[in-house]
Order: C-alpha cells, then structure tokens, then sequence
C-alpha cells in the first residue's frame, strides 16, 4: 500500500527495525518507537553502525529529525 503521506509511512514502520542515516555520515538502527511532525524519531535498541559492523550499542536514543537525511526499513 503507497502512503498517502510521508508519516503515514513512519507510522507504518513504528515498532520495526529502521536505518537512520544522519548528516554527519553516521548511521543508526533501531527499532522506531517514537516520532513526531519535526521527524524527531525516539529508537530502541539502537546502534551505531560503521561499515555494516556494529560500532557501539547505544539503548534507547532520540535524534532530532533535523539531523537526519534518510530512514529506511533494515535490510
């Protein structure tokens, strides 16, 4: 189904792992918990990846939507 709107797709990958590709070149997944109009996206189980491989385990983090450059489900 084609979203309609950019956040009926967020809404859609709420609770599942997603890749946040963020502008200053880091990568995160997680699982999308949380977001809100601003993009803002509140992640559990978060990592920061570097290469495929996972750099450091981060919990549970909130990234300012203005920050990021691209989400998308985990491959």
């Amino acid at each position: 189904m084609e979203a309609s709107r950019p956040l009926d797709a967020l809404n859609r990958a709420r609770d599942k792992r997603i890749v946040v590709e963020l502008k200053n070149q880091k990568q995160l997944v997680g699982t999308l918990k949380a977001f809100d109009i601003h993009i803002n996206v509140v992640l559990e189980n978060a990592e920061e990846m570097v290469d495929g491989e996972t750099k450091r385990k981060l919990g549970v983090v909130f990234v300012r939507g203005d920050t990021i450059i691209l989400i998308s489900p985990e491959k």
